[in-house]
């Protein structure tokens, strides 16, 4: 049976190093949770991880909602953090990899990525919650097909379907006899290992580092008995350390995560030579 990660931190507390049981490290049982409602094995299924992801969506959408519902020439300080954001995703992302002709359609959409990425990274560190979503591969997997599916058709009706194949694998007759093997390279690339570490980048980061926290987090609490209290603190500074670090990373594999994907809409839309 799957076991939550709070349960877990919850039964160490009774387990140190001289009480003579051994250290559980964290493992895959951290990251997976039993249903809220619904059958592991039926229809109806949800449990805390798309719970998490549902109210990401939801404080999102509230967010940007409460801060432009009504916009004001001289903005408020909602208005002004959420247009510091925008602007930040627009310009900083879409606009420095597509240019503002081609980006400027793409924005909404790239906007609703960052922030939906951030705040599922985000998750990971705060309190109950504790936990980064997308360190469940269907996340950022699903994501990434919803963008890869975005980059075919964006390049195939931009290009045609000669055209989109051409763009796809790198066409160009000046390479001469080595241009069927670089076309399978190309093609290759593409098609298949761009969607991959695409979505397995966000992932294993955030999977790397959720478990070091756990790992930190439950060896302060196995240490945590008679001498054992000094490599304790020693471990519990590591977690603060992790966790700040965490905070780190989570904003920039959101960035990454966006800045890929303008990447690839970028090449749909070049013109091909």
């Amino acid at each position: 049976m799957s076991a939550d990660p709070t349960q877990v931190l919850a039964f160490e507390t009774d387990c140190h190093i001289f009480d003579g049981c051994g250290f559980p490290a964290p493992g895959l049982h951290s990251f997976l949770f039993e249903p809220i409602f619904g059958d592991m094995d039926g229809a109806v299924y949800f449990n805390k991880t798309m719970l998490l992801a549902l109210l990401g969506s939801v404080i999102i959408v509230g967010f940007f909602w409460a801060a432009f519902a009504k916009p004001k020439l001289v903005p408020g300080k909602l208005q002004m953090v959420a247009e510091a954001g925008y602007d930040f995703v627009r310009r900083g992302i879409v606009y420095e990899t597509m240019g503002k002709k081609e980006g400027e359609k793409y924005v909404p959409f790239m906007v609703a990525t960052f922030f939906f990425v951030w705040i599922l990274n985000l998750w990971s560190i705060i309190p109950v919650a504790q936990f980064p979503v997308t360190a469940v591969i269907a996340y950022p997997a699903g994501m990434a097909l919803v963008i890869y599916f975005m980059w075919m058709s964006v390049t195939f009706k931009r290009h045609g379907f000669v055209g989109g194949l051409k763009n796809l694998t790198g066409y160009d007759k000046s390479l001469g006899g080595i241009l069927p093997l670089v076309m399978l390279i190309e093609f290759f690339s593409n098609v298949i290992v761009r969607p991959f570490t695409h979505a397995v980048r966000l992932f294993a980061n955030m999977f790397a580092g959720h478990t070091l926290l756990l790992l930190f987090t439950i060896a302060s609490w196995y240490l945590l008995n008679g001498i054992g209290i000094a490599y304790a603190g020693v471990s519990f500074v590591m977690v603060i350390v992790m966790t700040a670090f965490e905070l780190f990373i989570q904003a920039v594999q959101a960035y990454v995560f966006v800045l890929l994907a303008c990447s690839f809409l970028q090449g749909a839309v070049a013109e091909h030579h």
